[in-house]
């Protein structure tokens, strides 16, 4: 069955990130005085990120004492630091191969969609500042907060199918560097969930949830949906 749809995250899969975003979520936790390893913070790094919160403050707080207040308080700096990086950072750049592969799939009449665990004003700053827009290069951008629930879950990818035209999830492929990324394309029943090592997860990191195919290099994407 031909793909329709290629589903992709960002950062760490076509977004360059030096450990930025989990940088940005230590210093938001630490406004709060709680200290918290980035190694620890790494590998969440694909969830919606208020789910993210909860999970690494219980890593270090009494569940009690983690409230709805705290949670908001502390993504609410995260979102500030994401955006400012994203606006003002020289170092903001796709990694290698993604906008050619966006344009390849493209050529082939595949659909290019954007989603990822950041909402969706920072999922916006980062795609306005690579102009992804504006050069033809994505069909559609969903952030998080745009569906009842993020990753693992499948709502992101199931909001393009249905704004796409897409009936069949067997003709949609994800791409993503977590763990999270490759559950979520298999909630979704996607022909394809694609991991990819260039992010937070190495291959041997990824291979315990059982991608269909774990990639060095996003340009395979092609070889994998025409196989």
């Amino acid at each position: 069955m031909a793909i329709k749809l290629v589903v992709f995250d960002i950062a760490g899969t076509t977004v360059k990130d030096n450990h930025e975003v989990s940088k940005a979520f230590q210093s938001a936790l630490k406004k709060y005085d709680y200290h918290v390893e980035v190694s620890t913070i790494d590998p969440l790094m694909g969830y919606e990120k208020t789910l993210a919160i909860k999970q690494i403050l219980r890593s270090v707080e009494r569940e009690k004492n983690i409230t709805a207040e705290l949670v908001g308080k502390i993504h609410r700096a995260f979102v500030e630091q994401m955006i400012a990086y994203y606006s003002t950072s020289p170092d903001i750049e796709a990694l290698p191969n993604v906008e050619e592969t966006f344009a390849a799939l493209h050529e082939q009449g595949v659909q290019v969609g954007i989603n990822t665990g950041f909402s969706k004003d920072i999922a916006e700053t980062v795609v306005s500042r690579l102009n992804w827009k504006e050069k033809g290069l994505i069909d559609y951008l969903v952030g998080s907060d745009e569906v009842e629930l993020g990753r693992p879950y499948p709502y992101m990818i199931q909001k393009m199918m249905r704004e796409g035209g897409i009936l069949r999830s067997e003709e949609v492929a994800k791409v993503g560097d977590t763990e999270v990324d490759v559950r979520e394309g298999q909630n979704a029943g996607c022909l394809y969930s694609i991991g990819v090592t260039t992010g937070a997860f190495s291959r041997d990191e990824l291979e315990p949830y059982k991608p269909t195919h774990i990639i060095d290099d996003i340009a395979q994407v092609i070889d994998i949906i025409n196989q």
